[in-house]
């Protein structure tokens, strides 16, 4: 089928608007027409080579829409269903079979080898010009969705209500879970603990919206940007510290009188990941979960790290998408984790305007809504 799609052509390039054929779905595929899909950080540091997609390709890894084909052997989903797309997985190996999906063994072709990751199409793109024109990669996080349609593996995708906002919900697939995931399925604040989030935008702020929902008791939010602040103040944080002006670390030890219990990591700068880790004491636990470059190594103090300091890696929200993306479509449902306040709409025309609005600081989560939306 004829669908649109946001092309990156080559390493660097911009984002073009390309007419292109799409397979139909096979063995255990589906066939989602995409409302509106989120544009996040990642899609800009693959476009830039941070992680390995080839190109030509189409990325775009935060989609939600509505079912509109399955493949032989599909009973996970239906037609007519209102999906997000979650991570793709290979669902067979140690990993994935010990409720970990996020981590599976297969994850880099999974999330960037530009083409399926199972089935008898295993390895080839989805996505090819109009007439014998060449392939252009596909499948970016199982989805490649910054088109009017994807195809997907059907046992990635999550069934939503179709009372929810359809149209908000596709972030929830990678940068809203991220940061809710951390604190909900990683961190498990215990009651009376200190929580600290470095760099509150989506990411962050949807820390500390779950953080609120813990028996954390101080929920610390540090940025740059005032009006971000403002914002965790509002989503939750009881204090917030503008690391423009002060030492971050010694400011969480002043509030905290001594170090946190835990961090969290949003911005991927290795300087800051540094301070992220340096907030914590003893026993406590710093999560990383920004994209940082290709490469970035970072430096860790010996000593207070080998006192029961952990330092943690985060993919996704880590735990399953199907119950990490149904709680969070929930609580916001019933007022308790607003996210969809965070969300600005773009056109998918205007792509490029949306991720350098997020670039710039001037929108927290831009979304695209597709052509056929009304």
């Amino acid at each position: 089928m004829k669908v649109t799609a946001a092309v990156v052509e080559e390493l660097g390039a911009p984002f073009t608007l390309v007419e292109l054929e799409l397979d139909e779905p096979g063995p255990g595929e589906a066939l989602v027409r995409i409302v509106a899909t989120g544009i996040c950080h990642t899609d800009e540091i693959t476009r830039h080579g941070d992680l390995p997609m080839p190109f030509p390709g189409v990325l775009g890894h935060e989609g939600a829409g509505v079912v509109e084909a399955v493949g032989p052997g599909v009973t996970h989903t239906a037609v007519g269903d209102h999906v997000v797309i979650g991570w793709p997985s290979c669902g067979t190996c140690s990993n994935c079979r010990s409720g970990q999906p996020r981590y599976c063994a297969r994850l880099g072709e999974a999330l960037c080898g530009g083409g399926r990751l199972l089935g008898p199409h295993a390895g080839r793109s989805a996505l090819h010009r109009a007439n014998g024109g060449g392939v252009v990669h596909s499948h970016f996080f199982g989805q490649s969705s910054f088109a009017t349609h994807a195809l997907t593996w059907a046992e990635a995708l999550v069934v939503v209500p179709d009372t929810a906002p359809l149209e908000k919900l596709g972030p929830l697939a990678c940068g809203i879970a991220t940061g809710a995931g951390a604190v909900f399925n990683t961190l498990q604040p215990r009651p009376g603990s200190s929580l600290v989030v470095y760099g509150v935008g989506a990411v962050g702020l949807s820390a500390v919206m779950a953080a609120r929902l813990s028996p954390a008791t101080r929920i610390i939010a540090i940025d740059r940007h005032a009006n971000r602040l403002e914002l965790a103040r509002r989503f939750g944080a009881t204090d917030v510290i503008d690391a423009t002006h002060t030492d971050p670390v010694e400011a969480v030890h002043d509030i905290c009188g001594g170090p946190a219990d835990y961090s969290i990591e949003c911005t991927g700068v290795i300087s800051v990941v540094r301070q992220a880790a340096d907030s914590i004491g003893m026993l406590g636990t710093c999560v990383l979960i920004g994209g940082a470059p290709a490469g970035a190594e970072l430096s860790l103090d010996h000593l207070t790290t080998l006192w029961g300091k952990q330092v943690v890696g985060v993919l996704g929200g880590g735990g399953r998408s199907e119950e990490l993306i149904g709680t969070l479509v929930e609580l916001n449902a019933q007022g308790r984790f607003p996210f969809d306040e965070l969300v600005e709409f773009y056109d998918l025309a205007d792509i490029e305007r949306g991720m350098n609005d997020a670039l710039a600081g001037r929108v927290l989560k831009p979304v695209l809504r597709m052509p056929s939306h009304p």
